[in-house]
């Protein structure tokens, strides 16, 4: 076997369902397959074709697309697709879109039926992806019509439209549309009343084809009077209006004026506003403003999310996509100029991030997991530079540098896996207060990039080792209790008298991180795996280091004090104000304002029960 057809072998042998197949089927598969390049853009299959290959991607990636252009999947390196078609569909039902430079393994027809005949797992294989596909497809249209389309036309609309005067002639308004590289044209007459509308197909059908006179008024082509709706209209009906009239334009008018426009493409990119779309949106984008704008859209779409009541879970995991993507993006570009890591490692967040809970307000923690292989003479360099730059990226795309250096451009946070297990274990073993500082940050440990293996070995090992420290456990519980919820002693709530945050009382310091202290201290003594907060609570409920009804009653007064903050957030980030967790209880109806006195005392309650069940500790 050849050098080239050997790498093949070994890369098919370490990827599913593949790996499965006899040795002598995978000594033979690599002469059988040929080899294609794709530049990132190209449509590798659309829906509707006819295909007779199944794909394996060997290096790149690849977007699967509905036949709306909704995404539901995106496959990098070891996956494959196309196989659908070889599998019984007569066409594709979906669209391949290479969203990096791809270069692909492809196995004909010939050869692949029969080998999922011969070999019914590879079979099972396929037909399971292909129904959770199918699956994703069925969620992401319900999500799109219940959620997104709910949108008013006054969020997105084109406000600023382009218009002339019902005396301008053809030739001219041809002229302005083509300045304007709009594809239409509202005729408006005194006080913005609307009363015509002319669009591109107007100048093709009754201008070019009709030969028409360039030199007359505008008014002689346009739709006059035409369909009109409110600014307080559902992105839903709208789109139900243009495809009842065959139309893609609406001008929006409120109270006889004109006040915007929407086409039927600002609704579809309306339906690309979600989590999964930014991700895939990332993943194109290469300039630092470019990063930047796709980041900051997240936090305008986390916004109109929080406005329309989304859970804060949604929220923070929306946020946490998107952080996420940014972060796996900035060292896929470093990587890039750098070239390949020189030994395995994971890039892994920390904190509100790890933990899947972002807010408007979260910085950025990071730390890198390398394998034992590291050798710092030789590879120092190169992890460092990388960390530099994905740190700096991100502070450069919004997510600003943390304030306490718990990054992975702090040379003290990139270690081997050995190296790591040593920090966990004196962390553990003995918690001084800057040992329970790292403790309650790096416990919430969650690799998003490269071998996260490496991560996850880390993790299990520290868990493992804490589940029955009971020193630990006694400092990180008073911890948990020393974050007092700002209640007074006949529960009224205690805003702070001076400062920057005058008359506010802060719904993190003493609420939910008070909560989230608790979990982490819940789910290490239960041995629990999970870093979401929600997650830690339910997963240890019933273990003895917490009850049921505990975790329960936290978990509501998390949520609720997660939602008073998030749209807090959302109305500073309206205002241009930078987000924070200090609250004015004045601004609160009086039911939130009671609401906020039973989170903070189910708090107060649950501090109460851990003073006696751990031993107080002066740390």
């Amino acid at each position: 076997m050849s050098i080239e057809l050997d790498e093949v072998r070994e890369f098919l042998a370490a990827s599913a369902p593949y790996a499965q197949l006899p040795e002598d089927v995978l000594d033979r598969l690599p002469a059988q397959m040929t080899m294609k390049y794709f530049r990132r853009g190209d449509t590798i299959i659309a829906a509707g074709d006819t295909n007779d290959f199944t794909y394996v991607i060997r290096s790149g990636a690849v977007d699967v697309l509905d036949s709306e252009g909704v995404l539901l999947d995106r496959r990098d390196a070891g996956r494959s697709f196309g196989y659908s078609t070889l599998m019984g569909d007569e066409t594709c039902r979906y669209t391949m879109v290479a969203v990096e430079d791809t270069l692909a393994l492809l196995v004909p027809r010939e050869v692949f039926v029969p080998l999922a005949q011969e070999h019914p797992e590879l079979a099972r294989f396929f037909s399971g992806q292909s129904a959770r596909i199918s699956a994703a497809a069925s969620s992401l249209r319900q999500q799109s019509s219940s959620d997104v389309l709910r949108t008013r036309l006054r969020e997105f609309m084109i406000t600023t439209p382009a218009t002339v005067a019902p005396t301008a002639t053809i030739q001219e308004a041809a002229a302005f549309m083509q300045a304007k590289n709009v594809s239409s044209l509202l005729i408006t007459g005194a006080d913005d009343a609307l009363e015509g509308i002319v669009t591109d197909r107007d100048l093709r059908g009754r201008v070019v084809a009709g030969a028409m006179d360039v030199t007359l008024p505008v008014t002689a082509i346009m739709t006059a009077n035409p369909r009109a709706v409110a600014s307080d209209t559902l992105a839903f009906e709208a789109m139900l209006i243009m495809a009842e009239m065959g139309i893609h334009h609406l001008p929006v008018v409120d109270a006889g004026k004109l006040v915007g426009i929407v086409a039927s493409a600002d609704i579809m990119r309306l339906l690309r506003h979600d989590p999964i779309y930014l991700t895939a949106d990332l993943a194109r984008r290469t300039t630092p403003q470019e990063l930047k704008q796709v980041y900051e859209s997240a936090h305008d779409v986390a916004v109109r999310f929080i406005e329309r009541g989304a859970s804060p879970e949604e929220v923070t995991n929306l946020l946490t996509v998107a952080a996420d993507a940014l972060a796996r993006r900035l060292i896929t570009l470093a990587e890039s100029e750098l070239g390949p890591a020189p030994v395995p490692y994971s890039f892994v967040v920390l904190g509100s991030q790890g933990r899947r809970g972002m807010g408007l307000a979260s910085d950025q923690d990071n730390a890198l997991v390398l394998s034992d292989a590291y050798n710092e003479a030789e590879h120092g360099a190169y992890f460092a530079e990388l960390s530099e730059r994905v740190c700096k990226g991100l502070d450069a795309a919004g997510q600003v540098l943390c304030p306490g250096d718990m990054m992975a451009s702090n040379p003290e946070w990139r270690m081997t896996v050995s190296q790591w297990n040593h920090a966990f274990h004196t962390w553990i073993t003995a918690p001084e207060p800057d040992a329970l500082l790292h403790a309650q940050v790096f416990f919430d440990m969650r690799g998003i990039y490269g071998d996260t293996q490496l991560a996850d070995q880390v993790v299990r090992l520290a868990v493992q080792t804490a589940r029955n420290a009971s020193r630990l456990h006694a400092h990180l519980a008073t911890l948990a209790a020393r974050r007092e919820p700002p209640l007074g002693f006949f529960r009224g709530l205690v805003v702070d008298r001076s400062g920057e945050y005058a008359n506010t009382l802060d719904v993190k310091k003493g609420g939910t991180a008070a909560i989230v202290q608790m979990a982490r201290l819940f789910a290490l003594a239960s041995g629990v795996h999970a870093v979401g907060t929600r997650e830690r609570l339910t997963q240890a409920a019933g273990h003895g280091a917490v009850s049921a009804r505990g975790a329960e009653d936290l978990r509501d007064a998390f949520d609720f004090l997660n939602t008073i903050a998030l749209q807090q957030q959302a109305n500073q980030v309206r205002r241009g104000e930078r987000p924070n967790y200090h609250i004015d209880p004045k601004v609160l109806g009086k039911l939130d304002r009671e609401h906020l006195r039973d989170a903070f005392q189910i708090i107060k309650s649950m501090q109460s029960a851990l003073a006696t069940k751990y031993p107080v500790r002066n740390i």
